[in-house]
């Protein structure tokens, strides 16, 4: 519920409880923008109280963030590691055929080279850089588990809680999604030499799982889950053993898996399954909110259609996508039918929530070759893109990440009112200029990420010594 000024409970008159207060002269709430918000945020790290049109009485007893507020967004999918990577797969092959299925074979020998310990740096470069730019929680879609040779660590949850300390280390919230992957296609075709830090059978991934849940049990900002891989690298009786576990240990946890990212899987599907890949898991699995389909690239219109009315989301990757030429998602008709997304940023070529918006409506125009495609008429294409991406992330994290409303978690982000791509902008006029103006300069300016100040001036928690630690990493990864 939002109180209004007219609320008997006043902030001067809470100011001695456990918290913190904050002023905002414009900021983005779910009912829309408002003027002159005050917060509070307890000592969990939620918002405890909110008005808007506060008093000058109320103003007086709260900090003043000094710019427009917006909450945080849910990086939806990414892979952490592949941020070490980002650079080094563009020179063009011998035959001039490179595909999503020659980069695979590149980031396999990539990964032979990553520790424990460079994971981490990697990790925490990444999600320091993510804060930076307005993402407050990410979802680590985790497959690297084992040793470079593929024997499991003493601890099997080794690499995952080398992420969780990454993301503690820097301040921003972690669903953690540990994969599981026990083919290297359809047909239970045996996992390949590249795939050997991967796998797992049912027995052993349910072994890391208990490890993680118990490891990860009550603290801040970070949710497990779980990602069976793909159809391609689990079998259905997999998929059904999953959703049963969940089902009796956490029937609210995420699930989350790639499908339909490119055509050859569609054809497989097809020739192992008899069915295109979603409609395949539609008609075979529970899938509802909890579930996030990444990429789904390649659908039939009756796909888009049911996956719409499923309430799933669709995790989308724009710059990863294109990187690896996936194809163009068909945002319009998926929108149309009421479907819901997120964004991400996969294998982190880009890493900017606004651009991957920016390169999301782009891709629709290019393909339809109109303008102004993902919103409804006489609506803002920036403030549409943002809402749903901010709408669909919290689904897709698991997380009450729900924006800036009593409950949620205290996920917030202050932009540069001096920022010349902003100059002169109020309102939804924010949002567009933030994805389809030209931004140099820092735009965010502080963000705070579970009640937590993260990001101060610009400048995320241990960032110097974290860039130091990845230089490192990254010059040894490259010699």
């Amino acid at each position: 519920m939002v109180r209004r000024e007219h609320s008997p409970e006043r902030p001067g008159a809470l100011r001695q409880q456990t918290g913190q207060w904050f002023y905002a002269r414009q900021a983005l709430l779910p009912d829309g923008w408002q003027s002159d918000v005050v917060w509070q945020v307890d000592a969990d790290g939620c918002i405890a109280q909110i008005w808007h049109t506060a008093t000058a009485h109320d103003r007086a007893h709260a900090h003043d963030v000094g710019g427009p507020v917006l909450p945080g967004l849910v990086n939806a999918h990414t892979h952490s590691f592949q941020r070490a990577m980002a650079g080094l797969c563009q020179r063009a092959g011998a035959t001039g055929d490179d595909n999503f299925w020659t980069w695979r074979e590149v980031m396999y020998r990539f990964l032979a080279r990553l520790g424990p310990a460079e994971i981490e740096a990697i990790a925490a470069q990444l999600y320091g850089e993510l804060l930076r730019r307005g993402f407050t929680t990410v979802v680590e879609f985790h497959y690297l588990h084992h040793s470079p040779d593929g024997t499991p660590y003493a601890d099997p949850a080794e690499l995952a809680l080398r992420l969780v300390a990454a993301a503690s280390r820097v301040g921003i919230g972690l669903t953690l999604l540990p994969v599981l992957y026990a083919y290297s296609g359809f047909g239970g075709l045996p996992p390949t030499q590249g795939q050997r830090r991967f796998v797992h059978n049912i027995d052993s991934y349910l072994v890391l799982y208990e490890r993680l849940r118990e490891a990860t049990n009550g603290l801040p900002g970070v949710r497990l889950g779980m990602a069976p891989h793909s159809l391609r690298a689990v079998s259905a009786e997999q998929l059904t053993a999953l959703h049963a576990y969940l089902d009796r240990h956490d029937p609210q946890a995420p699930i989350h898996l790639h499908i339909a990212e490119q055509q050859a899987e569609v054809t497989a599907c097809l020739d192992r399954l008899g069915m295109r890949p979603v409609a395949w898991l539609l008609d075979h699995a529970p899938i509802s909110s909890r579930h996030c389909l990444v990429h789904a690239t390649h659908m039939s219109e009756s796909e888009s259609l049911a996956l719409a009315r499923s309430g799933a989301v669709v995790g989308l990757c724009p710059s990863t996508e294109a990187d690896l030429g996936d194809g163009c998602f068909a945002g319009a008709e998926y929108l149309l039918a009421g479907g819901t997304l997120a964004i991400g940023t996969d294998s982190n070529v880009g890493i900017d929530p606004f651009d991957e918006l920016r390169l999301l409506e782009y891709s629709q125009r290019l393909s339809l070759r109109r303008r102004n495609v993902l919103a409804h008429p006489g609506q803002s294409v920036g403030a549409s893109l943002f809402r749903a991406a901010q709408r669909g992330g919290a689904l897709a994290a698991g997380q009450a990440t729900s924006g800036l409303q009593v409950g949620a978690r205290a996920d917030f982000v202050v932009l540069n009112p001096d920022a010349l791509g902003l100059c002169g902008q109020t309102g939804d006029g924010l949002l567009d200029a933030l994805i389809f103006a030209p931004q140099t300069g820092v735009s965010v300016q502080t963000v705070w990420s579970g009640g937590r100040h993260v990001v101060v001036d610009g400048v995320s928690t241990d960032q110097d010594l974290i860039a130091y630690r990845y230089r490192q990493v990254a010059k040894a990864l490259s010699s």
